[in-house]
């Protein structure tokens, strides 16, 4: 349980980046300002891509008592 909070935890915090860093394109930047915030927006983007891609699913750390009951089998 404790990988997923670790998860989550970096999931919430390259998005308050992406959001910050979106808010900061929209204000006056030079050229150079510009490009450093592209930069910086992708790279995080590309972080939170591979923190999704490396994550268990959450389905897989359930157990089989604990997921969603089948109905039984008809005869």
């Amino acid at each position: 349980m404790k990988m997923i909070d670790e998860h989550f935890v970096r999931l919430r915090a390259h998005r308050n980046n992406i959001h910050r860093y979106r808010g900061l394109l929209r204000g006056n930047l030079t050229h150079y300002e510009r490009q450093f915030v592209e930069r910086r927006l992708a790279e995080e983007s590309l972080a939170m891509q591979n923190i999704t891609a490396s994550a268990v699913p959450l389905e897989s750390m359930s157990s089989s008592k604990s997921a969603v009951p089948q109905p039984p089998p008809v005869p």
